[in-house]
């Protein structure tokens, strides 16, 4: 094992190391942000990609637990210095990581996926439901010319004709750091609650279907959350025309492609099915092309 933020090796060009507890913080009911000095990853990560995570001082749970990007920090320099995330507390793994404070170290390794398209110029809304809001703070901020991803190799973004999120949660403690993004200039937050405690009562898919009776009905939808409730915003994009991608939550024990345990169905151009690897081929994918 080398020193924190030291190298440990590559994993199909991703970083493999030993970065460290910044800070954390709650942000709604079980739910938390966790700050990781890593620069060799903040340097290189895109809006929509992931990172394995464990703990490795500990034997139980072995393998990392995926979570997507929150977005990226930078220190004094400017330069990125790590990255934080956004993680809800639903068994071994996350339980904890409540348990983390400044100093521990923690494995990881990435960036691994392969991110939302860049913004085009479209109008688009990005739908989220529960923890699925976490990779729209970087895709909004990129998206509104906020903060580049990358590398510099990634295709600059064209600032949308309009941009909105629809925010769907069960109730208002569980609304996770919403100022995080009703303060980003020329983002439209929309909020649904199921139990009517905040914004709409009801389902974040009535937000969606209610922008089409619009003059600024989406151009393009990118969405993350449950399955259900994507698998229900797909049926939408399809029925109304819409170009929509869907950031998949597979659970998954590798990250990089070799154990096989994340596939998820496609169809293929004929209309037969065949699997894909959601943490190398996903976890965005066109919703046109998923079983759900």
């Amino acid at each position: 094992m080398s020193e924190p933020n030291g190298m440990v090796g590559l994993v199909n060009s991703a970083a493999h190391l030993i970065g460290k507890v910044v800070e954390q913080e709650p942000l709604a009911k079980d739910t938390y942000r966790l700050r990781i000095e890593c620069p060799e990853i903040a340097r290189q990560i895109v809006p929509g990609q992931f990172f394995m995570i464990r703990d490795p001082r500990v034997a139980d749970p072995i393998l990392g637990r995926p979570f997507a990007l929150l977005d990226v920090y930078c220190g004094p320099s400017g330069e990125p210095a790590g990255i934080d995330f956004a993680y809800l507390v639903v068994g071994k793994m996350t339980q904890l990581m409540t348990t983390w404070a400044a100093g521990d170290p923690v494995e990881l390794w990435g960036p691994l996926g392969n991110g939302f398209p860049v913004a085009d110029g479209r109008r688009l809304f990005l739908v989220a439901g529960g923890i699925g809001q976490t990779p729209f703070r970087a895709v909004a901020r990129e998206a509104l010319g906020y903060r580049k991803y990358g590398l510099g190799n990634r295709p600059e973004a064209v600032r949308p004709k309009s941009l909105t999120m629809c925010y769907g949660v069960r109730s208002k403690s569980h609304l996770a750091a919403l100022d995080w993004f009703t303060h980003l200039d020329g983002l439209d937050v929309r909020v649904a609650t199921d139990d009517g405690s905040y914004g709409h009562h009801g389902f974040v898919t009535d937000l969606l279907n209610r922008s089409y009776d619009t003059d600024e009905a989406p151009e393009a939808i990118y969405c993350c959350g449950p399955e259900p409730m994507m698998a229900a915003v797909a049926k939408i994009a399809e029925a109304r025309g819409t170009p929509c991608w869907l950031s998949l939550e597979s659970p998954m024990a590798c990250g990089f492609g070799i154990c096989f345990s994340c596939v998820t169905r496609v169809r293929q151009d004929d209309g037969s099915w065949d699997y894909r690897r959601t943490c190398v081929e996903g976890p965005v994918f066109p919703a046109d092309k998923l079983c759900l």
